[in-house]
């Protein structure tokens, strides 16, 4: 059983959206500030967060920074349907996904569902070892879901750690958006949908370069994005 924690201050909604997800067979704890949000999200007992931006006391993504310094736990964001800017920022502060409100509970399960599913770790193959897949000096370890860089260990939420997977299995061929929201955030890319760009962006940052100075990671005009062999 997968354990939920909700952190919003709507109690009527929350309260909807907890009797909803135990129905389908989650186990669901709400708290309603922020700063009850974090304690228990930084208890490493959930599988996965859902986090309500517009909140007293201390705001969503002021939660989202806090519980970012020690924990890549899944965290999915609601935003206010139309306000861009707190989904961006959200993003980049490391938030996996959001669901625009209202939204309905069948649609944020479908959304937790498909965001558990990329963060499952695969055991290991029956004779016990652990499969590797190598692109210059990336080496991502998908089972365990670890990934490192010339060795130094990368420290990724869930969804970038499902982008950087597909493109490190199609290295060396551009990927467009479509595929990487399909394969890496569980839906097909909305129109005028950022979040792709808005993690790829943060993943430049966390890869290194290739030999000539270069990111690794390259955006291909019209085709979507690359990771380069080297």
């Amino acid at each position: 059983m997968s354990k939920v924690l909700l952190i919003d201050d709507d109690v009527e909604l929350i309260g909807m959206f907890q009797e909803y997800l135990e129905q389908e067979g989650f186990d669901v704890k709400a708290v309603h500030d922020g700063e009850a949000g974090t304690a228990e999200a930084l208890t490493g007992l959930y599988a996965i967060a859902i986090l309500d931006v517009m909140m007293p006391r201390m705001n969503g993504l002021e939660t989202l920074r806090r519980i970012r310094t020690s924990s890549q736990l899944p965290i999915l964001m609601l935003t206010a349907r139309g306000d861009d800017t707190d989904r961006i920022v959200g993003l980049e502060l490391g938030a996996d996904d959001y669901v625009a409100k209202p939204c309905t509970p069948r649609e944020l399960t479908a959304r937790i569902r498909a965001i558990l599913r990329r963060a499952q770790a695969v055991p290991a193959d029956a004779s016990g070892g652990l499969a590797t897949l190598t692109v210059g000096q990336l080496t991502m370890w998908p089972e365990q879901r670890r990934a490192a860089w010339a060795g130094v260990k990368l420290q990724l939420t869930s969804t970038e750690f499902n982008l950087l997977e597909v493109l490190a299995r199609n290295a060396g061929r551009p990927v467009s958006k479509n595929t990487l929201s399909e394969q890496g955030l569980g839906r097909p890319m909305a129109r005028f949908d950022r979040n792709i760009d808005v993690h790829l962006s943060s993943l430049r940052h966390k890869l290194g370069t290739i030999a000539d100075g270069r990111s690794c990671l390259q955006t291909v005009y019209r085709q979507g994005y690359q990771l380069i062999k080297d």
